[in-house]
């Protein structure tokens, strides 16, 4: 992605690794336990979003090359493209929907076994409206003293307006990136918190558009067309990641009305995917490709978001997400507008690696199999066992382990940079940090999902 050959990164590394004879032996003894790589030329996809910063800092801060891989970054059209070019080995792994390596296990849209050893982030999204759905919208929700509407705004304020739309005879339709996107089950979590059903999918009858009993119409659109597809009235609205809510906003089309971290405080986002295969056939480079990961998330959140500027100017790049720099200087520099002028902290929207956001929980697998379980995807009953045993299958702390005590060892980082290795549970505390306050204890999934008021419980299928 730099004009530089392989070649010119091999001879750089080469020249590195022999400045001093002591330096290269402390460096192999440090990194002993996780053995030279088995695969050194990789080519990894992602998706034009500013959640893929990891891969782009791994890459220009050169974490890929100090664990002696020579990457090549690449953009792909779209989460099904991508997925696919994963699964037939055009690429050795990939920024992907955390939804992606699940439902490829489960079955649901292209079967695979994917497996994740890193996540990569924490939040990042938003719903936006267009401008004409928020005039409406506007008189249902309350203003604080300062005049601007408060937040979060429930979904309530926009069933009159879905409403209205019944009445006259049209659909109500909103965008989402993926049917097994974070976005498409956080868009759907907030319309349901509302009272607004979303529809239901039915694999099992071939149905997998998931409008059955819909009063909102959710399709697919890929994120850097969001804004477009609004502008020309395809669609009332999307859910999407950043830069595409913030970029509604600067062309003045459309307005967010609620983020992601306000639906699900600090929710798992976008996951580092690979096949099972690759993984067993290069377990030394699978580890190696997690440390590189593991420190540049730690560089995008170190001294309180201090580099935030420089990797604003970094996936500014067309090689990158290629959006205007100030557009996505509103979310990763701990801002997020709203209204026009209506700009807030929001110092959480990006999370790289606080709060434990590179591990992969058990529980957060968990979550996203509740929601399909609950929207269809997944059609029938499943035991709570079953869950587990699925989230066991496809997240992987285990290799997340071996990179974080490799980095340790190397003293590239500290013990105190990753608390949850002394715990070691898999599973994030129970939270109630919903827009809706329902609690969710991924030990027990069935009784979650019966909690629910809106979706499929027990033993019902469709």
């Amino acid at each position: 992605m730099r004009n530089d050959s392989i070649r010119d990164r091999r001879a750089r590394f080469a020249l590195a690794a022999g400045l001093t004879l002591a330096l290269a032996l402390g460096s192999a003894q440090a990194s002993a336990e996780v053995g030279p790589p088995e695969k050194e030329d990789l080519k990894f996809g992602f998706i034009k979003l500013t959640d893929m910063a990891p891969l782009a800092i791994a890459y220009e801060k050169r974490y890929f090359e100090d664990e002696g891989l020579f990457v090549t970054l690449e953009a792909q059209a779209n989460w099904k493209v991508l997925l696919d070019r994963v699964i037939d080995g055009q690429l050795d792994g990939a920024h992907m929907l955390a939804g992606q390596p699940l439902a490829a296990n489960v079955g649901f849209g292209t079967a695979a076994p994917i497996v994740t050893p890193f996540s990569m982030d924490l939040n990042g999204n938003g719903i936006t409206v267009s401008n004409a759905v928020w005039e409406e919208m506007k008189g249902a929700i309350p203003k604080g003293a300062d005049g601007k509407p408060v937040h979060p705004i429930s979904a309530e304020a926009l069933k009159p307006v879905v409403a209205k739309h019944k009445a006259a005879g049209k659909p109500f339709k909103m965008g989402m990136v993926f049917p097994v996107s974070t976005h498409n089950y956080e868009l759907r979590y907030w319309l349901a918190a509302g009272g607004i059903t979303p529809g239901f999918y039915a694999p099992h009858k071939g149905d997998t558009d998931g409008q059955i009993d819909a009063e909102v119409l959710l399709s697919v659109t890929p994120p850097p067309q969001m804004p477009a597809t609004m502008e020309a009235g395809t669609i009332d609205g999307y859910c999407v990641g950043e830069p595409w809510n913030q970029q509604a906003v600067a062309k003045g089309i459309g307005v967010p009305v609620i983020t992601d971290y306000e639906i699900w405080k600090n929710n798992p986002e976008k996951v580092f995917g690979i096949t099972e295969q690759f993984a067993k056939d290069n377990p030394n480079t699978t580890v190696r490709i997690v440390k590189a990961l593991i420190r540049a998330a730690k560089w995008l959140d170190e001294g309180d978001n201090a580099n935030r500027v420089e990797a604003v100017k970094i996936l500014a790049k067309p090689n990158y997400v290629g959006a205007d720099a100030g557009v996505i200087a509103n979310s990763m520099t701990g801002t997020f507008e709203y209204e026009k002028g209506d700009k807030r902290p929001v110092p959480d929207f990006n999370v790289f690696f606080r709060y434990n956001a590179t591990y992969p929980y058990y529980s957060d697998a968990i979550w996203y199999l509740t929601q399909m379980r609950r929207w269809g995807q997944i059609p029938e009953a499943k035991p709570d066992s079953w869950y587990l045993d699925m989230a066991k299958k496809v997240y992987r702390p285990e290799i997340y382990r071996q990179a974080a005590e490799a980095l340790i060892a190397e003293g590239k980082m500290q013990a105190s940079d990753f608390p949850e290795l002394a715990k070691e549970t898999g599973f994030r505390p129970k939270t109630k940090d919903f827009i809706d306050g329902v609690e969710f204890d991924a030990t027990q999934p069935n009784a979650y999902i019966d909690k629910l008021e809106i979706g499929l419980k027990g033993d019902a299928k469709l």
